[in-house]
């Protein structure tokens, strides 16, 4: 991996000092903040209705209850943040011409791929960590549901770097940064709702979209399941894409 740090280090300080970033993290957190207040208002709400009918308490949660919600409207969200975050880091190298200096310095194509998505990465998890805070702070008030917190999180984060995974190899196809992040959305969307036309297919059909669908793979995460072959979906669906990246780079460097 010769040459990662110097890519990443040049990736992550070209993200703080780009006004993409900041817009960004702006949006995100103000989104998450809405979607914040408004559900824990509303398992407030159910909380009154429930203590009216104490029978009804020992089937809901409502710490569990407001974590998935929260949850998977922040997957929701880094969706349509993710492709803004990857749009960037090879169209833009490919329009300015950079990426024939790139191809001349001592750095190879995989420590300059893993360089650029492990600064994508740091700015993802920076975003997630930021709202722990209230999420955690609830959690000491209410009842205490950390292997939720954990596990939710975890399946989060391994969410969103298959969606910047898919975001970096879209991005080496286009030298428009727009176009790039066109085409990572309509792409995530595809593989988002895709596992919804199982019931217009045949059986085997229905079980293969299912299976491919990242929003599938990611409601045992959000309700506390820790299941391997969740985690081992995303961990090969970052690698696929990664490595058609790395062959889609290594076809520019032979083109010359």
């Amino acid at each position: 991996m010769k040459g990662f740090w110097p890519v990443f280090r040049k990736e992550l300080y070209q993200m703080f000092m780009s006004p993409i970033f900041y817009a960004v993290g702006f949006t995100f957190l103000l989104v998450s903040g809405v979607f914040f207040n408004f559900i824990l208002s509303q398992v407030v709400m159910v909380s009154y209705q429930v203590a009216q009918h104490p029978e009804l308490g020992k089937e809901i949660s409502m710490m569990e209850l407001f974590l998935r919600s929260f949850l998977w409207n922040l997957s929701i969200v880094t969706l349509f943040i993710a492709p803004l975050l990857t749009m960037r880091l090879y169209a833009e190298e490919r329009k300015s011409g950079t990426i024939e200096l790139l191809f001349t310095y001592p750095v190879t194509d995989a420590a300059a791929l893993v360089g650029k998505f492990a600064a994508c990465v740091t700015i993802l998890a920076i975003l997630i960590a930021a709202t722990l805070p209230g999420v955690i702070a609830v959690a000491l008030v209410a009842e205490p549901a950390w292997k939720l917190i954990f596990s939710g999180y975890t399946g989060l984060f391994l969410l969103g770097c298959s969606f910047l995974a898919l975001g970096t190899f879209a991005s080496t196809l286009t030298r428009n940064q727009i176009i790039s992040a066109i085409i990572t959305f309509g792409a995530l969307l595809v593989l988002w709702f895709i596992g919804e036309a199982k019931t217009t297919v045949s059986p085997v059909l229905g079980s293969i979209l299912e299976y491919v669908s990242v929003s599938k793979h990611f409601e045992g995460l959000s309700k506390g399941l820790i299941d391997s072959r969740d985690i081992l979906f995303y961990f090969v669906f970052s690698v696929f894409f990664l490595f058609l990246t790395l062959r889609q780079m290594s076809s520019y460097r032979w083109r010359g």
